[in-house]
């Protein structure tokens, strides 16, 4: 059984259209993106020619209502596509979560003229990827600190400072950034706005030369009297700070998916090996500890699926799920973690080759604890969504 059948497996029915966009992202993901993944990392190569593709797939604005140009995709459908692209390359999986995270705004709280010059382009696939532009050098998961600025100059907002960590950043046709456009401190007087690529003030700073996901394009953006027009703020000025907030559970849960395809790739991985493998003269998959391995894995694979089905249903329903997306999202990533690390494990030695998969599945997963909120974050958000619940319950 393929590994993404999982949710029916797991008691989760899917609609048809959740069905055929796993189906269609996971024969993508094998078609297309797995053959060359290997030499995507080993050159940092942004898979920029695939963009067109995953937009004639409805791929690049999932969760943008049809209307707008989108795939009208709820949070499962999403959850789902995330997985199987993440199962042929973890890189593509988080420049379409960046990508769907900033055009989700845009979808949302962009005025209807925005609609039309950026978010159908976009979706149709004209201006590239898109790009989330909220981490700064001084604080990445304290985003209510932030010190970029955009000051009032008639009809234009002027920004300076400085994003860093910005996926598709170099390669964007569009950025969501937040900046400060009051006196105030902490989350009051944020502002979020849509800057284009090639605006003058806006320069782009060198790729990261990372560990794993190589491929995605990590960079800073810099603004140094960069001019946007107030047609280009989304939202109300200071609202910026609540739009941000307002796609985190979104952006969680298609993490949780990454996550979750790439440990099932791990997996799959693993268990081959283990099976072909002999040592003492038996399979490698015969050894008890090789099969409560595999069985612990499976299990806490399944939990994470479960967590995820879970958060991706109620955000779906209720519009807001703060404690069961950031559950979700910690427990994939550190599930995704365990896997990578004792799949490598069974592979012994091999496993430390680059001539192996499980190599680069394995550094590809590291990241995944840290962006969109790392687990410390998570486990505040867990902790403080509980506290509110007994003081609500009183003495």
């Amino acid at each position: 059984m393929n590994p993404l059948d999982r949710p029916a497996r797991l008691g989760f029915e899917l609609t048809e259209d959740q069905e055929l966009t796993l189906r269609t992202a996971r024969q993508f993901a094998r078609e297309r993106l797995l053959p060359g993944a290997a030499e995507r990392d080993r050159t940092g190569e942004f898979p920029l020619a695939f963009i067109p593709e995953l937009a004639a797939l409805g791929l690049l604005a999932m969760k943008v209502p049809v209307a707008d140009g989108g795939s009208g995709l709820d949070n499962v459908g999403y959850l789902l596509a995330m997985a199987a692209i993440a199962g042929g390359c973890a890189s593509t999986a988080v420049i379409l979560a960046s990508s769907n995270l900033a055009t989700w705004i845009l979808g949302q709280h962009g005025s209807p003229a925005q609609k039309d010059r950026w978010l159908r382009p976009y979706a149709d696939g004209q201006l590239g990827p898109a790009s989330f532009a909220l981490s700064e050098p001084h604080c990445g998961s304290d985003a209510a600190a932030l010190r970029t600025t955009a000051v009032l100059d008639r009809d234009d907002y002027v920004l300076d400072g400085s994003k860093m960590w910005i996926t598709s950043g170099a390669h964007a046709g569009l950025h969501i950034v937040f900046a400060r456009t009051g006196p105030d401190v902490g989350a009051r007087g944020i502002s979020c706005f849509l800057v284009e690529r090639g605006t003058p003030g806006l320069a782009v700073g060198r790729d990261e030369d990372k560990m794993g996901q190589r491929a995605s394009g990590t960079v800073a953006l810099h603004f140094d009297g960069c001019r946007v027009p107030v047609s280009q703020r989304i939202g109300r000025e200071g609202a910026g700070y609540k739009i941000a907030l307002s796609a985190l559970g979104g952006g969680r849960v298609g993490i949780a998916g990454l996550c979750l395809g790439l440990a099932e790739e791990a997996f799959a991985e693993g268990a081959a090996y283990a099976r072909e493998r002999r040592a003492f003269s038996e399979r490698v998959l015969d050894f008890q500890n090789t099969r409560f391995v595999l069985a612990d894995t499976r299990t806490e694979l399944d939990a994470a699926w479960l967590l995820a089905l879970r958060a991706a249903r109620l955000l779906d329903r209720d519009g807001h799920a703060p404690a069961e997306t950031s559950m979700a999202k910690l427990f994939a990533s550190e599930v995704c973690g365990r896997t990578v690390d004792r799949m490598l494990q069974l592979h012994g030695g091999y496993g430390y080759s680059r001539e192996y998969r499980i190599e680069r599945l394995y550094r590809d997963a590291r990241v995944a604890r840290i962006y969109e909120g790392s687990s410390e974050i998570q486990r505040l958000v867990i902790g403080r969504e509980i506290a509110g619940t007994l003081d609500d319950e009183g003495p």
